[in-house]
């Protein structure tokens, strides 16, 4: 694995499913990196609320749809400046609203997703990213089969294109859709085009210089997190 020149061992990899790294709300408070990790999962509860033209909102139903406890969702939302009313709960729009912000969802963030298989394929046709702000604008790849292929609205360009693509359109997401092998070269490509926000579907760990941050999706790790759970259910259904 590479290791960068004075990288941090946070810096190489953020983990996949708790941030490491802890950001600052409008009101000036630390929010830490695991609060942060959840924000998503109630603007996405708070969104599902919305649609029900429900105008208020309990902690209690929120960390239901949230998958917590009631408690933690106070103290993660009171990071923000929102307490709710007492009896009432917290208003929806105003939290959708205070999250998105705090996300960074009040913006358009240009993407670019590297290695067109059949995940590359999947992630460029899915249209949850531009609803939710994230416009794939690049799909590259260094097979030269692949370039000039039309997927999803764009045409495939050339690994060798990227530091232009970067520049010329703005580029500050990067996607790895790539084997695992070619994940780190990948990374260095996106870091060394100037993309500070990475996240890795490759089934790799990939090191990236301090100021540089990684989301790791690592579905077979999950899959296998899952097995460990079935498998010990079933032990406990044996011997009872």
């Amino acid at each position: 694995m590479r290791v960068w020149p004075g990288a941090r061992p946070g810096s190489r990899e953020e983990g996949t499913g708790v941030a490491q790294r802890s950001g600052s709300a409008p009101n000036g408070r630390k929010i830490p990196g695991a609060a942060v990790a959840r924000l998503p999962l109630y603007y996405r509860a708070l969104l599902e609320v919305a649609e029900d033209e429900v105008d208020t909102v309990s902690s209690e139903r929120l960390a239901s749809m949230a998958g917590v406890n009631a408690a933690q969702v106070r103290k993660d939302l009171s990071y923000l400046g929102s307490y709710g009313t007492r009896g009432v709960g917290y208003e929806v729009t105003f939290l959708i609203d205070r999250i998105s912000r705090e996300l960074g969802l009040t913006h358009d963030w240009p993407v670019v997703i590297v290695g067109v298989g059949n995940l590359g394929h999947a992630l460029a046709n899915y249209r949850g990213l531009g609803a939710r702000g994230f416009r794939v604008l690049a799909l590259v790849d260094t097979d030269a089969e692949k370039v000039g292929e039309p997927v999803a609205e764009l045409t495939v360009e050339s690994m060798a294109d990227l530091p232009e693509i970067v520049r010329t359109r703005g580029i500050t997401i990067g996607i790895i859709a790539t084997p695992a092998a070619a994940a780190q070269e990948v990374a260095d490509a996106l870091v060394a085009a100037g993309v500070a926000s990475i996240l890795n579907f490759a089934p790799a760990v990939i090191a990236v210089p301090d100021g540089v941050s990684v989301r790791k999706v690592d579905l077979a790790t999950e899959l296998q997190i899952l097995s460990f759970y079935q498998s010990h259910r079933r032990i406990k259904e044996r011997a009872s």
